[in-house]
């Protein structure tokens, strides 16, 4: 199995397929409103800003694992505009953990390096991914976004 034959549903109900993103540099994010990470939504959407014309785009996929995401996907939509400006895409609330855990979570654990199938411990883990759909590396939720520049820069300096 391949991340792009992956498909997973946007805040609006529409079924997105992962392969709609080859060629992009991703950077995909399990996220919660009301969490001690949440104000990593301003850095993510400055990488954002500041990347995505040359290929790199921000998938969003909020989860209650943690208890940190509660409400409806347009309450927490509404919640990230309105405080952190964000625009890029965010997806229905997933699980990243258990028996009801979302297809990419278990393809992200299971592809990437070194970490074989290691649960995630909490909200803002970002998973990197490259051009071709591999999963070059996991990022604790204590790395800040802007931290994680210089790897994104790698990668879209690569495909050139």
């Amino acid at each position: 199995m391949s991340l792009y034959q992956i498909r997973v549903e946007d805040i609006d109900s529409n079924i997105v397929e992962l392969s709609s993103y080859k060629g992009k540099v991703l950077l995909i994010v399990n996220t919660a409103t009301t969490c001690f990470f949440t104000p990593q939504y301003e850095g993510l959407q400055d990488l954002y800003n500041k990347y995505k014309e040359k290929g790199f785009e921000i998938l969003d996929f909020p989860s209650n694992n943690f208890k940190d995401a509660k409400g409806t996907i347009d309450e927490i939509n509404e919640f990230c505009v309105k405080n952190y400006q964000t625009e890029f895409k965010r997806f229905k609330k997933v699980e990243v953990n258990g028996d009801d855990e979302s297809i990419l979570f278990t393809y992200l654990k299971r592809h990437e390096k070194g970490l074989f199938n290691q649960k995630i411990k909490w909200n803002f883990t970002k998973f990197l991914v490259d051009q071709n759909g591999k999963v070059i590396r996991r990022y604790a939720p204590m790395v800040k976004p802007e931290k994680i520049a210089k790897d994104i820069e790698k990668l879209l300096n690569n495909n050139k």
